[in-house]
């Protein structure tokens, strides 16, 4: 068996452990003796061989100690040396440096005086040599070798910069600006036949000819001068066709005249909307040509000439093509089609009153903007290669000639969307008779319901305007628009409010204040008492009918007015992922270094490339506006945000006025029914005397107490089909019936406040009072809790102590029972019934 020293090694060596293990391994046949036997003896032999080896291994060390330290002492002393050695030369190199500063000192003034006098013989030889090219240009230029003459120029350039401003070339300078002004003339004409007829190899001399003389602008010039010729016939291609269809028209015009047929045909009118797609597509065709030209003659330059090309024809045409677009806009409406005026000469006053803008101009305007998109994409897919600073400079003046009416967007959408709301019919019926007022209040009430979504639609079709035609950077001030168009809205809803108090027979007279508390006393005058009396029942449930559903139009307007208001923060989380910052760099006013600073190639470049839709390329020229639309589309990420703050107060103080004319109307016939309780004759009545022992019957209640009482009995019925219509437009059937339910609660509770209040005007009660007195409240009190509603404490403490007989008033005031009372309440009770506590 073999043993294995490394287990005696480990600092965690258990002897138990590694015995049972060492038994645990012996051979099935050997006993337990016989191994550990064998096992202390190979154990015995291996720790007699370790001591014998490491007693020999000692030995040998004791002897190389001595060698050892000898060693020790000779590197110490090599060591020593070696350090006097270093002291003594950096000792020497410091006395070196110190003999010879002076001598390098004079050596590099040596030096620079060498520099200065190759330099000034460099200058010398320049200027000799411009003495030498000023006396011999005039024969270059007499030889017509337009390339030598060229590269005369050059150097007479290189040596002028070189000698800078010496007086004595005063004249040479002068000379060398005429002589590149009359090479950069004698090209032009060269240039222009190379431009024409497609002469690759003479164009590229050409160009390198003014590139050598530094005239490069030139060069761009003339190549944009020769091809913006054809590109402005294309362009007059549309008033010749006009003029021609005009003389066609009046040519047939006098023909029919002279000969009497009144089948002469016209020709139809060419419209520009119709016109501008073809005017694109020829002048793409045209660019394209023009670019797979100048990538093989100009393969340095291309990138930049087509488009500088394009910005040119569009600084050219630029104001003749906004009076175009106005005129096109125009021609979409037949009053100012016969003006001969568009949108901007309706925004500037100059056309007369009544004639305002209407949503087809601006649709007009946004079909040739979507015509010019569309073309701005092509544009920008032809020259992907170009430079991001130059494709941005391209795709502004795509787009300039509707920024003039970008720049009043939000003046249009107002002018739009207020005559669309003046247009909205909300008194769906005239005035009519007494009798009629549930038909008048139904019409008008179902128009301002229809109203709302029709208004909203509005809304909705502005926002898709505003990112059709100014990609969403005009977001701003269209919603400063449409919160004050919902404002206008909501103040003629309100009006027609006030209109249906009359109708419904609550009108006070008071303008219409606000109402601080709902279970307040309302005292009607005798006209519109009278007005309800003339009602018959029938009418009068036509009416609270009427007066219901007015709450499902504030409800449609608070649920309408909310989603539409979701959708437009919705809108704007988009727009500022689309029109994110981060797309220009993080600060809008560096003068667009960070757009200059790309090269055209990486990531930073592609994503660029994508942004440049119309709001990004409009927003990189006006920091200040981006700044604030950004701020906007920031504040428009917190949960608070309100997209439009002042309707939504506005919305809310609507509902609340519906709510103040619902219950009036719900709560007049109380209070008409109630108006006089305080008064009757009954409260002060006697028994008359008899001569005969007559039986006592109980009181009945009194009918103006049944009347109340039907009719808030009725009411749950009344309230039902409001919240059945409630739920069929919310899955929530619970929260319609708790809308009822709280609605009966509340014109109860009105009504109970109502009758306490007339209760406490009464002044004197006898007997016989308090007995009739007692049986309606038991009556209304029965009829409360019929609908589920708790008898309030001062009603009841009027009960109990209007039914206690006279004599014992003042005992159960002062018992026990009296102090579950209101006591406030029972000592009116005892003061109108006289009876004193004292």
């Amino acid at each position: 068996m073999m043993i294995d020293l490394s287990a005696f090694s480990e600092e965690k060596f258990d002897a138990k452990k590694w015995i049972n293990t060492a038994c645990q391994n012996r051979h099935p046949q050997e006993t337990l003796e016989k191994q550990l036997v064998d096992l202390e003896m190979k154990l015995q032999m291996m720790s007699e061989e370790i001591a014998a080896s490491l007693e020999e291994q000692s030995a040998a060390a004791l002897l190389r100690v001595p060698r050892a330290t000898r060693d020790v002492i000779r590197l110490r002393d090599d060591a020593v040396s070696l350090r006097h050695s270093v002291s003594s030369i950096l000792l020497k190199l410091k006395k070196a440096e110190g003999s010879s500063a002076e001598s390098i000192a004079a050596l590099a003034k040596v030096d620079i005086v060498k520099q200065r006098m190759e330099a000034a013989y460099e200058t010398l030889q320049d200027a000799a040599g411009l003495t030498q090219l000023s006396s011999t240009v005039e024969d270059v230029f007499a030889s017509g070798d337009l390339p030598k003459a060229a590269e005369t120029l050059a150097n007479m350039r290189h040596c002028l910069s070189a000698v800078g401003e010496v007086a004595e070339f005063a004249n040479i300078r002068k000379q060398l600006e005429v002589l590149e002004d009359r090479l950069d003339s004698m090209v032009q004409p060269r240039l222009t036949d190379a431009l024409s007829n497609r002469k690759v190899e003479v164009a590229q001399d050409l160009r390198g000819i003014l590139i050598r003389i530094g005239r490069f602008k030139s060069l761009e010039a003339h190549y944009t001068k020769v091809h913006l010729k054809p590109i402005r016939q294309l362009w007059e291609d549309f008033d010749s066709k006009q003029r021609t269809n005009k003389l066609a028209n009046e040519k047939n015009e006098v023909e029919r005249l002279l000969s009497s047929n009144d089948f002469q045909s016209i020709l139809p009118t060419i419209s520009f909307s119709s016109w501008l797609p073809s005017f694109y597509d020829e002048l793409l065709l045209y660019l394209e040509q023009e670019w797979k030209w100048c990538m093989i003659a100009f393969p340095d330059d291309y990138k930049t000439l087509v488009p500088k090309l394009l910005i040119e024809t569009m600084a050219t045409i630029g104001s003749n093509f906004v009076s175009r677009i106005n005129l096109a806009t125009g021609d979409v409406v037949a009053e100012t089609k016969a003006l001969a005026k568009g949108i901007l000469d309706i925004l500037s006053g100059d056309m007369q009153k009544g004639i305002k803008i209407q949503s087809k101009h601006l649709e007009a305007l946004i079909e040739l903007h979507n015509m010019t998109g569309t073309f701005a994409r092509n544009v920008q897919h032809l020259f992907s290669e170009s430079n991001l600073p130059v494709l941005l400079d391209t795709l502004k003046a795509v787009y300039l000639p509707y920024e003039s009416f970008k720049q009043r967007y939000g003046q249009m959408e107002r002018v739009i969307l207020s005559s669309e709301i003046a247009g909205v019919d909300l008194r769906g019926a005239v005035v009519r008779g007494v009798g009629a007022q549930g038909i008048e209040l139904s019409e008008t009430v179902r128009r301002m319901e229809e109203s709302i979504p029709q208004v909203i639609l509005f809304l909705d079709e502005a926002v898709e305007r505003c990112i059709s035609f100014t990609g969403g950077s005009e977001i701003d001030e269209l919603i400063l628009a449409l919160d004050d168009i919902m404002l206008q809205y909501i103040s003629t809803l309100q009006e027609t409010l006030k209109s249906l108090r009359a109708v419904c027979g609550v009108d006070t007279g008071d303008g219409g204040g606000t109402k601080k508390e709902m279970v307040s006393d309302r005292k009607e005058g005798t006209h519109n008492a009278r007005k309800v009396d003339l009602m018959s029942n029938e009418e009068e449930w036509s009416i609270v009918q009427g007066a219901l559903q007015i709450l499902t139009v504030a409800d449609c307007l608070t649920s309408r007015s909310a989603v539409f208001e979701a959708s437009l923060k919705a809108t704007l989380a988009r727009l500022s992922t689309s029109l994110s910052l981060s797309v220009f760099g993080s600060n809008l006013d560096q003068n667009q270094s960070h757009v200059a600073s790309d090269d055209g190639s990486g990531e930073s470049s592609m994503i660029g490339r994508a942004a440049l839709d119309v709001a990004s390329v409009r927003l990189v020229d006006v920091p200040e506006k981006a700044r604030r639309l950004f701020n906007l589309l920031d504040q428009s990420k917190d949960p608070r945000f309100h997209a439009l703050p002042l309707a939504s107060q506005r919305v809310a103080a609507f509902a609340d006025t519906v709510n103040e004319l619902v219950y009036d109307v719900l709560i007049s016939k109380v209070r008409q029914r109630l108006s006089d309780v305080s008064r009757l004759p009954i409260w002060s009545a006697v028994e008359e005397p008899s001569a005969f022992p007559l039986p006592s019957f109980n009181a009945y209640p009194q009918a103006y107490v049944t009347s109340v009482g039907e009719y808030l009995l009725t009411l749950p019925q009344q309230l039902e089909p409001l919240a059945e219509g409630i739920s069929s437009s919310d899955p929530n059937a619970d929260e319609a019936q708790f809308f009822a339910t709280e609605w009966m609660f509340k014109v109860a509770e009105g009504a109970t406040a109502l009758y306490m209040e007339q209760l406490r005007g009464i002044q004197y009660i006898t007997d016989r009072g308090a007995q009739q007195l007692s049986a309606d409240i038991e009556y209304l009190s029965n009829v409360l809790s019929a609908l589920s509603m708790p008898i309030p404490p001062i009603l009841a403490t009027f009960h109990s102590c209007l039914s206690t007989p006279r004599d014992q008033l003042k005992d159960f005031v002062k018992s026990d029972a009296g102090n579950q009372l209101d006591l406030p309440t029972a000592n009116l009770v005892c003061k109108i019934r006289r009876v004193g506590l004292e």
